[in-house]
């Protein structure tokens, strides 16, 4: 499935793959860093656009998740279907029920199959996380997990030597700027 995808983008310019490589449920920035990498383009190019990527879908999907599954819902053979999904997506969620934003933040992190921003994005409205809590928290994630995944590509000890503690350094603020905005704004 994956070749087929990589296949139907490729004559695409590099920079608008690597885009919609990211954009898509299946391979998010989880796949598109490291393919970004191997096509030969630089690490740090490769986790920005991933990054934009994966991010231009999640205000649409906190949108527009709720009226499509109103809808979908009232038709019989997706309200079964539906279902299912919802239900395997409330398990993976637990924490994010618990913690909120929060624990929205550190599920999208996780680089791990079935974790990135679209999914991010479903619990966020089966949870009814706020719109803009979520965008943010979710966001945050998808940056964190761009660093995991590209100190995974390139290594971590080739990172630091080629200069690029930069994108560590960045995620790292936008990470604690997050929590201290949570903190202050649980206290009013």
């Amino acid at each position: 499935m994956l070749e087929k995808l990589v296949e139907l983008v490729s004559g695409v310019p590099m920079m608008w793959q690597v885009i919609i490589l990211a954009a898509i449920p299946v391979t998010e920035l989880r796949f598109s860093i490291p393919a970004a990498v191997a096509m030969g383009m630089s690490p740090t190019n490769a986790f920005i656009l991933s990054v934009i990527g994966n991010i231009l879908p999640i205000g649409f999907l906190l949108v527009f998740l709720d009226p499509v599954f109103r809808f979908l819902l009232r038709v019989p053979f997706f309200k079964g279907f539906l279902g299912t999904i919802l239900d395997r997506t409330r398990k993976k969620g637990r924490g994010v029920q618990e913690y909120g934003a929060l624990g929205l933040l550190f599920f999208v992190a996780l680089p791990l199959p079935g974790t990135g921003a679209w999914t991010g994005s479903l619990l966020a409205y089966l949870f009814g996380i706020n719109i803009p809590y979520a965008f943010a928290a979710i966001s945050s994630g998808v940056i964190a997990a761009g660093v995991l995944v590209t100190l995974a590509t390139i290594g971590v000890l080739d990172l630091f030597s080629r200069g690029y503690s930069g994108i560590i350094l960045i995620a790292l603020v936008l990470y604690i700027g997050i929590v201290l905005y949570r903190r202050k704004n649980r206290k009013m």
